[in-house]
């Protein structure tokens, strides 16, 4: 069988190894002409991880990934500490320690393993027709790539979404705008395998270690959508929000270079449960678009891929079958990771003043047992456990 995949990110990328390793012949098409992800770096949950175990990718994943031992939430005003714990019972729970990986690196590692030379970049999708027997996808050079099945991982605003559905799909802004991107570990942000969270007003600044001595920086900061934007005044943009926050903020805002901090204003698409069509499914953004506030939606992109593979490999009914128990088998776990951030976005950064103030009271009376619960509930349910 031959799989067409649209789009090389994480979960076009997962996908097309996992297939690859299953005997499938596959073809990655990719609209972009070079690796340049959005965002600096991303947290790769255990479930996540595991994913990549199941591909063999283990080894790659430790060297990639930041040794983070534990976790503390800082008042962002006056710098003082608010609840500090270990990780350990959280990798105890779970069987895998997370990694924290500089986004491109990941990337960069999946095609390396698919293949980089067999990625097709440059293609941009701009048709699928699907007979009954075979789908096509046409690009916009007049090109045409033909399989079995066709694999939509074009992100976020995914026309595969848009052909499944049979409608486009309105994106929904989150409220806030988040910047990110990597500096040198320095221990006046945070210790170096820690990740620090500094909260208050609503808004919130996160240092996680990743591989090589870096730290994966944050801000959060709610504001309306389509505000006009210089990347170069990124230092004294973040200053007017921070300038009043504790000394470890002052010093990540003075060590940033603004020309690689990343502004990314936050959307997420409500939870749908039809990502089936024929011979074409979805994976990854392209069905189930969420807000990075749990950190689960590369992690869920991963278990798509798996969960799509076994389904392929196991069910003989026909490529119709297998997709629609794949979608059976996902929609429901995605889509309830998707409120789940959705929910704790929503009290980060102040959408209830009230509920925000009384999750700070929280932070201050927490031993982190309420937290890695939650972080657990996040991870059990993978396709992996």
């Amino acid at each position: 069988m031959k799989a067409i995949i649209i789009g090389a990110g994480m979960g076009g990328l997962s996908a097309a190894i996992a297939l690859k390793q299953a005997g499938f012949e596959t073809e990655v098409y990719e609209q972009v002409t070079e690796n340049k992800p959005v965002g600096a770096a991303i947290s790769v949950w255990s479930n996540g991880v595991k994913c990549m175990n199941y591909l063999g990718l283990h080894e790659q994943m430790v060297k990639l990934g930041g040794v983070m031992d534990s976790m503390a939430y800082v008042d962002g005003l006056t710098g003082e500490g608010m609840c500090q714990f270990s990780l350990a019972p959280l990798i105890e729970q779970v069987g895998q320690r997370p990694f924290p990986v500089a986004r491109a690196e990941l990337q960069l590692m999946l095609m390396q393993e698919y293949g980089i030379d067999e990625i097709h970049f440059g293609m941009r999708m701009v048709d699928i027709a699907d007979d009954g027997s075979q789908v096509t996808a046409t690009f916009a050079d007049g090109s045409t790539a033909t399989g079995d099945l066709l694999i939509g991982a074009d992100g976020a605003k995914s026309m595969t979404r848009d052909y499944v559905l049979g409608a486009p799909t309105q994106r929904r802004y989150a409220g806030y705008v988040n910047w990110n991107g990597l500096v040198p570990v320095n221990t006046d942000f945070g210790p170096a395998d820690q990740w620090t969270t500094y909260v208050g007003e609503g808004k919130r600044v996160s240092v996680m270690p990743v591989s090589e001595g870096r730290f994966y920086f944050f801000f959060d900061v709610p504001l309306p959508a389509g505000l006009d934007y210089d990347r170069a005044s990124a230092k004294e943009v973040l200053a007017e929000h921070f300038g009043h926050w504790a000394p470890g903020v002052q010093s990540l805002i003075s060590t940033l270079d603004p020309m690689t901090t990343n502004r990314v204003e936050i959307f997420d698409v409500e939870p749908f449960h039809t990502w089936t069509k024929g011979r074409v499914t979805l994976v990854g953004d392209a069905g189930h678009n969420t807000t990075p506030d749990i950190g689960q939606g590369g992690c869920s992109a991963m278990e798509d891929a798996i969960a799509l593979s076994i389904a392929l490999r196991v069910n003989t009914l026909g490529v119709e079958d297998a997709l629609k128990r794949y979608e059976k088998k996902r929609t429901e776990r995605a889509g309830d990771l998707v409120l789940r951030a959705r929910k704790r976005c929503d009290v980060t950064h102040a959408k209830d003043p009230a509920a925000t103030q009384a999750w700070y009271d929280e932070l201050r009376c927490e031993d982190g047992t309420g937290i890695v619960r939650g972080i657990v509930s996040n991870i059990e349910g993978n396709p992996l456990d």
